[in-house]
């Protein structure tokens, strides 16, 4: 199992989190951009129209709304990303990163409008009588590309559980388990029976119930978001500037020796971006492909308010709060995650300019003197006595305060470090050091006027986002199972899903997520490359559109 999770991380290192990937998805979105006439402006009003239904017409084709489908894509889009996710890009990446997922959004906004429209342009009415659309079947009906399709339909199965699914539930669990004290296997299990629920009553049920959580949620999310921001208003004005700072001049530093070049806040920010608004993975035109309309131009127009919601609104406001209320430059009292955790020979401080360069070298894979620790550490009633002949790093900073424990109790005894990892697999490591993810959005959320009840808007924002995020992708994995397998596959797959669901609230998920961080990638690439092959095809189609009076 290790091995297989080592080679699913080469994978990614190859895709994904190549160098080369950002530039393939902007490269897209930039061109589509010039050459619709930057479409996600000059129709961005007449989208807004269209979802409040002003061009609805009760005998258009369809299962859904204009609305229901917008917001049964955002609730796959609007997830954890939108919390954790800029908590992490910012952290990996400084201020810049957060630049970089609002580029990515602008040019993404044109390309969710390209992949909508041509999978709803394609899609068909399927056995169960329902609608059946996305890439896949413009792949196979339009580009005769049967292979890629079902490249395209079993990596969404894939994503479905390891980007929608899995993750999503283990940090609700997770959440609730911090915040309140609930079992995870009652959160699992209580949730489990509400998603089995949703998703057996299909697309129209799905619908109902996005368009009602999504609302309630992003509502809930921006007040408490704005209560930290207004709170810190002194901050907004340098929180700006930070962030233009660092992706114009190259830099991006941040607290401790944390800092990033240009190419690494780059990449952390389109990224994140894409992970959040998912724009060119064309997922969220398997949920547009249900919507009732006579024209696939006016869904994808829809959808180009999808990027603008989750990363120029939803995104944007997460990342003002955790550079307004300060936190990201700031050490906390934390159980140190393994992974996050590395033990250096010798003594080093990020009071000092010099150690913080080394540090950053070693860290960043540069040239650098520093080391992994191999060796004892000495401890006594929790506090190491030999502290003079290592370092511990947590989450790119120097830790402080550092104390071994057992459980409740403080730990005595002698650890072995080899390689500067841990060894001892029963002590954790407790210290004062940088956070990300979550836990960086949690701690700026009690920057504000609520004071520490707002990490409890953080933890039902997770709930929320991730359980709905769980909901939309069930339908985006059973359609892809209608396309590879027919209509018989569906339940079987839906009950899959659902004791996944629950099972992952207990379980550790990490391999599933590396799973899928390289079935995301296979998603993005054929949908990329066919949207490109396909250019022409739409351009006239939009001008198709537009032809018509009634549109205008």
């Amino acid at each position: 199992m290790e091995s297989f999770n080592q080679l699913l991380l080469t994978l990614d290192g190859l895709l994904g989190s190549a160098a080369w990937f950002p530039w393939v998805l902007l490269g897209v979105g930039f061109f589509f951009t010039l050459y619709l006439g930057f479409p996600q402006i000059r129709y961005f009003g007449h989208a807004i129209k269209i979802v409040r239904g002003k061009y609805d017409k009760p005998s258009d084709p369809g299962d859904t709304s204009h609305f229901q489908a917008l917001a049964t894509a955002l609730s796959g889009t609007v997830g954890t990303g939108n919390i954790g996710g800029v908590g992490l890009a910012i952290f990996l990446g400084g201020p810049a990163a957060l630049f970089w997922m609002w580029v990515t959004a602008f040019l993404g906004m044109t390309t969710k409008f390209v992949e909508v429209t041509l999978s709803h342009k394609y899609r068909i009415k399927a056995a169960d009588g329902y609608y059946a659309g996305g890439p896949m079947f413009y792949m196979e009906r339009r580009l005769n590309m049967k292979w890629l399709a079902v490249i395209f339909a079993i990596a969404t199965v894939i994503s479905s559980f390891g980007t929608g699914s899995l993750p999503q539930v283990n940090n609700i669990a997770q959440a609730m388990h911090d915040t309140f004290g609930l079992s995870k296997m009652l959160t699992g299990g209580v949730l489990a029976i509400l998603l089995g629920l949703v998703i057996i009553g299909g697309i129209t049920r799905i619908a109902k119930v996005t368009s009602t959580i999504v609302p309630v949620m992003a509502v809930l999310y921006i007040v408490g978001a704005l209560a930290v921001i207004l709170y810190n208003y002194q901050n907004i004005i340098p929180s700006f500037a930070a962030v233009f700072s660092g992706a114009f001049n190259g830099s991006a530093a941040m607290g401790g020796f944390l800092g990033a070049s240009f190419a690494y806040a780059f990449n952390r920010g389109v990224n994140r971006g894409l992970f959040s608004n998912e724009a060119g993975q064309g997922s969220a035109p398997i949920a547009h492909a249900a919507a009732r309309a006579d024209e696939p131009v006016s869904e994808g127009m829809v959808s180009l308010l999808e990027p603008f919601i989750d990363t120029l609104i939803i995104c944007t406001l997460t990342g003002l709060v955790i550079l307004s209320s300060g936190v990201w430059t700031e050490k906390f009292m934390n159980r140190f995650e393994r992974a996050d955790m590395m033990v250096v020979a010798g003594t080093f401080t990020d009071k000092e300019e010099e150690d913080v360069q080394h540090l950053f070298g070693f860290l960043s894979g540069d040239s650098s003197d520093v080391r992994p620790y191999t060796g004892t550490i000495v401890v006594a009633d929790g506090r190491p006595l030999n502290s003079s002949e290592f370092t511990v790093i947590n989450s790119r900073s120097v830790a402080e305060d550092v104390e071994f424990r057992v459980g409740e109790d403080n730990f005595s005894g002698v650890l072995n470090v080899t390689s500067g990892s841990l060894v001892n697999p029963n002590v954790e490591v407790w210290g004062n050091s940088l956070l990300h993810s979550v836990a960086l959005t949690n701690r700026a959320f009690q920057r504000g006027f609520f004071g520490e009840y707002g990490s409890y808007i953080v933890t039902l924002g997770i709930l929320l986002f991730a359980f709905s995020t769980a909901i939309a992708w069930s339908y985006y994995g059973d359609r892809s199972m209608i396309y590879l397998f027919g209509p018989k596959a569906v339940m079987p797959y839906r009950l899959v899903y659902v004791v996944a669901f629950f099972w992952a609230a207990i379980e550790d998920t990490t391999i599933i997520w590396n799973l899928s961080a390289v079935a995301i990638v296979l998603m993005t690439l054929p949908n990329l490359f066919g949207i490109s092959v396909l250019a022409r095809e739409m351009k006239e189609t939009v001008k198709d559109y537009w032809k018509d009076p009634s549109h205008k």
